[in-house]
């Protein structure tokens, strides 16, 4: 299909949108690129009416991207959208088998206190790590981005299927998710590249819909790799899978990519830089001082709340008492780096100016913060506590992610159909309300279990509805060629957000479980009190209704209370986020062109 050979990607052919009603393209003619008077030029590309800057100022991977929605067919954007979908389903199932086996990791070092310190190490690095990727995909281009997370989740699952001790596993952790989370991420930008705005939703919402599908299937897989082989080989399968299933995918975009400049569509440049040159380019372009410094304060703030009650002075240690201070120094530091020396911003701070964006971000931290409270020892709880199997726990678990990625998918519809997030967003929040209080009452072992899994499916409804409402509300409020800088903008602080409430759980849980089995023990049984602390595999050895058993399930539930509580807390401010977006009905709102959805 001849192309013009002037064309620009800054300001592309007119849109090409596909309806979900019915796919339709136009005609395979030679198309004309109108000129700057056509109304298809004055299309806004954000909500505010402003324009895209122009093509000398897009960046490389902004420009390859919207060169590919110019160049591509309607088949390689189905077989793009079916490639992606493919991904999302094997990370899913992957989820699903890691998180099923991650306290068994843990307890097989005798170390099952620090589930979620292991945790809170990568979700702070994989969150710092948001922003460096949301540059690579814009400054390289989407394909290198999304093969570079592919290689770093491969290396992850490796070195957690050959650990030999909880450091190596915090370290793999680190790798995995960051790729795990990018991969994600790159799917996400590039479904935003390829959809209207109006359509978006309901796509975001149904990429998640593989959860749905590997509810059952990831727990049984779990169980059966951990009776009949090991965990290790539940991360080992899919350091083989992963990258098989990822490679289609990173195919179909280098050959439209390919396609659009030989079309003409991208112009090859050459830097002329030498390798010095681009290594200090990049280190200035991805601000690497910053990315140092705000990971190291995280770091150093957050761990010790969940490392203190296992030295020996707890909170009188010297090193506990210095990380701490040196952790919250740097956050000054941080900000007088950006402020006055760094040339390019880690965070992009003006986009922080819109009250949308900003309210957008805060609920997803506020979010994450109260989900991950309860959330980390819940399988545990499951386990322990009813005398659930792994798998049987898994599909009580997995109530959260059926009910969100469902009620997601309807709440895409919704805002497709009404054009409105903000309303929606407003009437989740008391149910989220409703679901975590509830569970201040039903999360103890004289309750059914049924009562739980209604507290889940209150969460879910909620949890699937917000989750949507945010991203729509941060991509309506800023232009096309800012939607992945927001999207990575979202992922640091809903990261943040799970580092925060890994830390709260993890402080709580270190902090109260021990004295709590001590207490409730029997006197013969006192001096197994650590042995028990630190093993899931322990405490699932004691018989349901023993004695021990017993006490073992009361401390539980003393310690799954103070949990709740905790994260109850934090939800009234998410009524105050949600209140400060702007009402923006993104039927009105048009950010892309070419042949989209």
């Amino acid at each position: 299909m001849a192309q013009p050979s002037n064309f620009d990607p800054s300001n592309p052919i007119p849109n090409e949108e596909i309806s979900l009603e019915k796919l339709e393209r136009t005609p395979d003619q030679e198309r004309t690129v109108p000129d700057g008077n056509h109304p298809a030029n004055q299309e806004e590309t954000q909500s505010l009416g402003d324009e895209s800057p122009d093509k000398e100022h897009l960046q490389r991977g902004v420009q390859q991207a919207q060169a590919i929605t110019a160049a591509w067919s309607k088949k390689s954007l189905l077989l793009a959208y079916a490639g992606i979908f493919l991904v999302f389903y094997v990370n899913s199932l992957q989820q699903q088998i890691g998180g099923n086996l991650t306290a068994y990791v843990t307890s097989s070092f005798y170390q099952h206190p620090l589930l979620a310190t292991t945790s809170v190490m990568s979700s702070i690095i994989g969150a710092v790590a948001k922003l460096p990727i949301a540059k690579i995909v814009d400054v390289w281009g989407r394909t290198e981005g999304y093969v570079l997370m592919t290689v770093l989740t491969t290396v992850g699952l490796i070195m957690m299927a050959g650990c030999n001790n909880v450091e190596t596993y915090a370290a793999a952790q680190v790798f995995y998710w960051v790729g795990y989370d990018g991969i994600l991420y790159v799917l996400d930008v590039t479904m935003a590249d390829t959809s209207s705005l109006k359509n978006r939703a309901w796509l975001f919402a149904f990429s998640t819909c593989p959860y749905i599908v590997n509810t059952f299937a990831g727990p049984a897989a779990a169980d059966q790799f951990y009776t009949h082989s090991t965990w290790r080989w539940g991360f080992g399968t899919f350091a083989i899978i992963i990258p098989v299933v990822c490679t289609p995918l990173a195919v179909i975009f280098t050959i439209n990519r390919r396609k659009a400049i030989r079309l003409g569509y991208v112009p090859k440049t050459r830097t002329g830089r030498t390798v010095k040159e681009s290594i200090l380019h990049y280190a200035i372009e991805f601000d690497a001082v910053g990315l140092i410094l705000i990971s190291a304060a995280f770091a150093l703030f957050l761990l010790p709340f969940s490392l203190a009650s296992s030295s020996a002075q707890e909170w009188r240690s010297p090193h506990i008492i210095a990380m701490i201070i040196i952790g919250g120094l740097l956050f000054p530091v941080f900000m007088i780096w950006e402020k006055y020396f760094a040339k390019v911003c880690f965070a992009p701070f003006h986009l922080l100016v819109d009250r949308t964006v900003l309210g957008g971000c805060l609920l997803g931290l506020i979010l994450f913060i109260s989900f991950y409270c309860w959330d980390i020892y819940f399988i545990s709880f499951l386990q322990v506590v009813y005398g659930l199997s792994i798998a049987n726990s898994g599909y009580v678990y997995n109530t959260y992610n059926i009910g969100s990625c469902f009620f997601a998918v309807i709440t895409g519809f919704v805002i497709r159909i009404t054009g409105n997030f903000k309303y929606p967003a407003l009437a989740a929040v008391p149910l989220q309300m409703l679901g975590t209080g509830l569970m201040i009452y039903f999360r103890q072992p004289d309750k059914d279990i049924g009562y739980i899994i209604m507290c889940q499916i209150f969460i879910a409804l909620s949890g699937g509805t917000l989750v949507i409402c945010e991203q729509m509300a941060i991509m309506a409020a800023a232009a096309h060629y800012e939607v992945a800088v927001v999207l990575a903008l979202l992922g640091l602080f809903t990261s943040i957000g799970g580092a925060i409430g890994q830390t709260v759980a993890a402080a709580i849980y270190t902090n109260s479980m021990l004295s709590a089995l001590l207490e409730h023990l029997p006197d013969d049984s006192k001096s197994q009190a650590s042995a028990i602390y630190s093993s899931i595999t322990v405490q699932l050895q004691y018989p349901m209704g023993s004695p021990v058993r017993d006490a073992i399930i009361r401390a539980y539930s003393d310690v799954m209370r103070k949990l709740v509580i905790a994260s109850v807390c934090f939800l009234p401010l998410a009524f105050v986020f949600v209140l400060m977006w702007k009402n923006i009905n993104v039927k009105t709102v048009k950010q892309v062109k070419g042949t989209v959805v």
